[in-house]
């Protein structure tokens, strides 16, 4: 296992990766994250395009990312994991709303625990995800720094008539 650190605004990111693929993206004290062990190898070179990505995302230049991505997982948690990585920048979703999109409609407890166990952080937006009724739930980063990521995307969580309303490019969606 190869891994480097970047600072961020949101503290120091531990990013992990295996045969060019970004394996993982940790923030400090991040419930269920890695310690480095004396097999993984330090690479402050490696996965240039990490570094550069998550520095222009924080500048505000970069909306979406492009990089090759291995997430190891159930084929249930894979299920959701591309469902995060289909929610825009700049939009929320919710647990259900997701449940829901990948044909799992009563499983809305396991889409959090799912979403709960991403690997990497803020590439695959988990941070997008909140509460049915609007609440900024766990968040395995802090939910100071998931209220922090959907701020510097501008995604407002504001919630009417149990419906979630969304922000994206100053439109107002609502579902």
């Amino acid at each position: 296992m190869n891994y480097s650190t970047i600072a961020s605004p949101i503290g120091n990111l531990l990013f992990t990766w295996e045969d060019d693929a970004l394996t993982g993206v940790y923030m400090e004290s991040h419930k269920g994250g890695p310690t480095p062990t004396e097999q993984w190898r330090r690479d402050d070179t490696g996965m240039a395009a990490v570094r550069e990505q998550l520095a222009a995302y924080f500048a505000g230049s970069r909306q979406r990312f492009a990089l090759p991505l291995l997430l190891r997982g159930t084929e249930f948690q894979r299920r959701v994991w591309d469902a995060l990585l289909a929610i825009p920048f700049g939009t929320i979703t919710t647990y259900a709303e997701i449940a829901q999109g990948i044909g799992a409609t009563k499983a809305v407890r396991a889409v959090g625990t799912a979403v709960g166990r991403n690997p990497i952080s803020i590439i695959v937006p988990c941070h997008r995800v909140i509460g049915s009724n609007g609440s900024l739930t766990g968040y395995a980063g802090g939910l100071d720094r998931k209220r922090w990521l959907l701020g510097h995307e501008q995604a407002p969580i504001t919630t009417s008539s149990h419906k979630t309303h969304r922000h994206l490019a100053g439109t107002l969606i609502s579902h």
